[in-house]
């Protein structure tokens, strides 16, 4: 039986590495986690490394207010 799309999204999901781009913990920097892949491609532009400070800005206050996710647009353009 084949997987269903949502499963093997969800696979692809599981094995790319998540990170921040200082690579603490999101809890104590209030810094968005990414794949791996987009966070080194974000580092090495200057409208990249723009975007992931307002992403940050972002996940700080819904951190502030409490709320574990929040919508920075670091995955904009993706299917969610």
């Amino acid at each position: 039986m084949a997987k269903s799309k949502q499963a093997v999204d969800l696979d692809r999901w599981s094995k790319q590495e998540w990170t921040t781009m200082s690579g603490k913990k999101s809890s104590e920097t209030d810094e968005p986690y990414a794949p791996k892949a987009v966070i080194d491609k974000l580092r090495s532009t200057r409208e990249g490394k723009k975007k992931y400070r307002a992403a940050k800005r972002v996940k700080k206050k819904a951190t502030r207010q409490g709320k574990q996710h929040a919508k920075h647009g670091l995955h904009k353009g993706k299917d969610r």
